[in-house]
């Protein structure tokens, strides 16, 4: 299993299911993440709202109602390793003398509608009858374990979004409007902030992330600076310090009432402030204030879906 993955999510109900329908059977049910959460680049963050970490394992455990004991393995995978475990989601199942009878996946589709192959428990049930396994082994679908050596490409990748180009642009009342309009196809998130504020410059980091998880997606971001208009210099200073190849905009007046009333009337005025903004112009989330990264991601996966737009 892995947080991250697309393709594990869809399956968490279902080993929910399978804890629950053969716990009064004597089939125990164990989930096992292996992945090195260093080793996960930033943009395979894109469909979820935690990484693989053992804390956000914890998490997610509570917050889908896991049944079952949820293992981490990633600092050794010496589990990932023993059961040659090559995707998530992929399954072994053992009898009670702790023989493999069964290796594969779970059933036969990411979409739980579409399913009309119930694999494991096909196994399971032939194991607890006494019965041969119909099919012994499958070929699995899932996102690739993240093994310790891909730690270094996941730098890589770092180093790269870090080489990106950063612009910012100056922009006025009428800018900024026709901006929240969001006539894209793309849920955008807004942040206005300056570089005197400093719970701006704390959080800012963090917002880059998110832009690098989910930028992949029907997702972008787009940052404005309430900085004096004649500090252009030190407003490019810091987006490029903090790696900000967003959409980055200065506004251009010193007036910043009127911006505040054209953004959002329930926007007291402090910053930071952060929106997300729908297509069409509707506000998904709003926060005055630092952002809890977390919480934020929550509101973007839920609406960008949390698993392929195939399914």
């Amino acid at each position: 299993m892995a947080n991250h993955c697309p393709t594990s999510q869809a399956y968490e109900g279902r080993m929910r299911g399978l804890a629950q329908d053969y716990k009064n059977k004597g089939v125990a049910v164990v989930g096992i993440s292996s992945n090195h959460p260093a080793a996960l680049r930033l943009d395979e963050y894109g469909y979820t709202d935690i990484g693989d970490s053992f804390e956000e394992m914890k998490q997610r455990a509570k917050d889908r109602g896991f049944n079952f004991p949820y293992l981490y393995d990633g600092d050794t995978q010496e589990a990932a390793k023993a059961f040659g475990a090559i995707a998530t989601p992929h399954v072994f199942i053992f009898d009670k003398e702790r023989k493999l009878k069964y290796v594969g996946r779970v059933d036969d589709g990411e979409n739980i509608i579409k399913v009309k192959t119930h694999d494991a428990r096909n196994a399971i049930n032939a194991v607890l009858a006494g019965e041969k396994v119909p099919v012994e082994k499958t070929k699995v679908f899932g996102c690739s374990i993240k093994w310790k050596y891909k730690i270094e490409s996941a730098k890589k990748t770092e180093a790269k979004m870090n080489a990106e180009k950063i612009a910012v642009e100056m922009i006025d009342i009428e800018g900024i409007k026709d901006l929240l309009k969001n006539k894209s196809d793309k849920l955008i998130l807004v942040n206005f902030w300056s570089t005197w504020c400093a719970p701006c410059v704390a959080e800012f980091p963090e917002l880059v992330k998110i832009f690098r998880n989910f930028r992949k997606r029907k997702f972008d971001m787009i940052t404005v600076s309430l900085d004096a208009p004649d500090k252009d210099e030190q407003v490019l200073k810091f987006l490029q310090k903090t790696y900000a190849s967003t959409k980055n905009y200065h506004f251009k007046s010193e007036n910043k009432y009127d911006l505040i009333e054209s953004v959002d009337k329930n926007w007291p005025g402090a910053l930071p402030y952060t929106i997300l903004v729908k297509p069409g112009g509707e506000i998904l989330y709003q926060k005055s204030g630092a952002v809890d990264g977390v919480e934020v991601r929550k509101v973007i996966v839920e609406y960008l879906g949390r698993y392929w737009e195939h399914l």
